[in-house]
């Protein structure tokens, strides 16, 4: 697994060992990039010095990958213990230790924001219905900006109602994940259409 292009392009990222997390491939990474490049409803400019959450982290990959392309800062949100230690070696390797913050939690129940976020990725385990509960929490708790970017990693088969506040703009399947892309309504207690 590695940094696919910016500041650290190939940059080696380490997974822990087990099952226990399951890091979004290369493959699947680029893609994501990609159409944060190229979509009419994204551009550079979602990237480009975006303020980053990395929600259910794992190695932080999404998270130092925006960084690597020219995001402002990071927030990296992990509850395991092996991905937290995973996760601050990546950083130590990238040297971004300046421009991360790592927050030992669970994404259902995050503490108050640190700083609203403009881009959010949320890749949590499959199955469990985690993604809305997640944009629910984060929403209530001021992680997420009016307006921003949530890129949603779910399984292929999962069937996932989004809140109210969140437009689906696309979905994609890559393997046996189910890429979302959502915006968060402009203004607070505003449906997103």
């Amino acid at each position: 697994m590695r940094i696919i292009a910016g500041r650290w392009k190939g940059r080696a990222l380490v997974a822990p060992p087990g099952l226990a997390t399951r890091p979004t491939s290369d493959r699947a990474r680029q893609a994501i990039f990609d159409q944060l490049w190229h979509a009419p409803w994204a551009g550079r400019t979602v990237v480009e010095d975006a303020t980053v959450l990395d929600g259910f982290a794992g190695t932080g990959a999404m998270g130092l990958e925006a960084l690597s392309r020219g995001a402002a800062r990071a927030f990296f949100m992990e509850q395991d213990r092996a991905a937290l230690s995973t996760l601050r070696a990546n950083i130590a390797a990238c040297k971004a230790g300046d421009a991360c913050r790592v927050i030992a939690g669970d994404v259902t129940a995050p503490p108050i924001a640190a700083a609203p976020c403009t881009l959010v990725f949320l890749d949590p385990p499959y199955g469990k219905g985690l993604v809305p509960r997640a944009l629910v929490a984060l929403q209530a708790k001021g992680w997420i900006a009016p307006g921003a970017l949530i890129i949603a990693e779910t399984g292929r088969d999962e069937e996932t109602v989004m809140p109210p506040g969140f437009e689906v703009l696309s979905t994609r399947d890559h393997g046996a994940a189910r890429l979302s892309a959502l915006r968060a309504a402009a203004h607070c207690g505003e449906t997103a259409s």
